[in-house]
């Protein structure tokens, strides 16, 4: 198990290693070099996730104690509570894509006309309420349970 979490690391290491390395001495590089090195850190990361969740499972159903604590709760309402969280996950996500676009182009607007911020403010604000929606909807969903 722990070759599989050091397997996780390395990639996280080495994508940080490079960054800091590339940060203190500059240069340019040659885009299939970056692409490939990204491709082969992503690449032993799914693997290391992989291999973690497929032999954890194994390790946490042979544990006794936890397949009693478990017992407690029932397959319904284990996937109720999911689909409690999933409204909150869903609108996050919205909200990032949102956000991504919108940040982009009131860096550029505030850059040119600094008296536009407040409204690039506004406009960020309402993407972000996509993601308060969702957390109200799961604490209302909550509360039904």
């Amino acid at each position: 198990m722990t070759w599989l979490i050091a397997m996780m690391a390395l990639p996280v290491a080495a994508t940080l290693g490079a960054g800091f390395w590339l940060e203190l001495k500059p240069r340019r590089l040659p885009v299939g070099w970056l692409k490939g090195g990204l491709l082969a850190n992503g690449l032993l990361f799914g693997l290391g996730l992989a291999g973690v969740t497929l032999f954890g499972v194994q390790d946490v159903l042979a544990a006794e104690p936890t397949a009693t604590a478990a017992g407690e709760i029932s397959l319904g309402q284990g996937l109720a509570l999911l689909g409690v969280g999933l409204p909150t996950g869903l609108a996050a996500i919205g909200a990032a894509i949102a956000l991504g676009p919108i940040g982009s182009a009131s860096l550029a607007v505030i850059a040119e006309k600094p008296e536009m911020f407040g409204r690039t403010l506004i406009y960020m604000g309402l993407a972000e309420g996509i993601a308060i929606y969702g957390l109200v909807m799961s604490i209302l969903l909550l509360g039904k349970i």
